[in-house]
């Protein structure tokens, strides 16, 4: 009798353990599934908020596959930051500048499928919490997973990167990226409008006439 009873135990507790086990999402495997997700996303576009060291910015950012990125700021009024695939463009309008720069090969955005994958190379991936929805911060009741990202190797740009995702959205909420100086950078991503077929001629942009230009900007002593 014992040895029978010792077995239903033994099988009630595997019964248990396999549910729960099936109930489990590693962070690395959920992230995975996040950047499946957006490798279907054609194109979008969300309202951003990026706050800096420097100061708050906010504008509208629109990007389509594979690398096209422009985003059109409101804070500052009439800045604005493209990238075409190949070259960089950003209008400062308070200095009527434009800076140019041709770009071999472009560093992917951590809102874009290629970026969440060279996230996925180049950081270990763990829950800042747990698995299960918690507040966006203390003032928001909107409920995200967060994770958290550590570098694998001290050449990267950020020591670790959070990332709060909508689970039911699988979208990217905020990322908040801490450099080796300990400099914070969060951008704040809302009001997606996913796979509307943004025309290319989105990503062409004409400065005003009477701006300077300057090339090479990022090798310029």
């Amino acid at each position: 009798m014992k040895k029978v009873i010792t077995l239903i135990a033994a099988a009630v507790l595997a019964s248990v353990t396999s549910v729960f086990a099936q109930n489990i999402q590693t962070a690395s495997d959920f992230f995975k599934n996040i950047s499946d997700y957006y490798a279907t996303i054609k194109d979008y576009e969300a309202q951003i908020e990026i706050k800096a060291p420097s100061g708050v910015m906010r504008g509208k950012v629109s990007f389509k596959r594979p690398e096209m990125l422009r985003i059109d700021f409101t804070s500052p009024a009439e800045q604005v930051i493209l990238f075409n695939g190949d070259d960089l463009t950003i209008y400062l309008p308070n200095s009527a500048a434009i800076l140019e720069q041709h770009v071999e090969s472009s560093a992917a955005n951590a809102s874009s499928a290629a970026g969440l994958t060279l996230l996925r190379r180049y950081y270990s991936i763990a829950y800042e919490i747990g698995q299960e929805p918690v507040p966006l911060d203390d003032e928001s009741d909107e409920q995200v997973v967060k994770l958290i990202l550590y570098h694998r190797s001290s050449s990267e740009a950020f020591n670790t990167i959070k990332i709060a995702i909508l689970p039911g959205e699988k979208l990217i909420r905020r990322v908040e990226a801490i450099t080796p100086k300990n400099e914070t950078y969060i951008f704040n991503f809302s009001d997606y409008n996913l796979n509307t077929n943004i025309s290319d001629q989105r990503f062409i942009y004409e400065a005003p006439s009477s701006a300077n230009n300057y090339n090479n900007f990022l090798f310029t002593e």
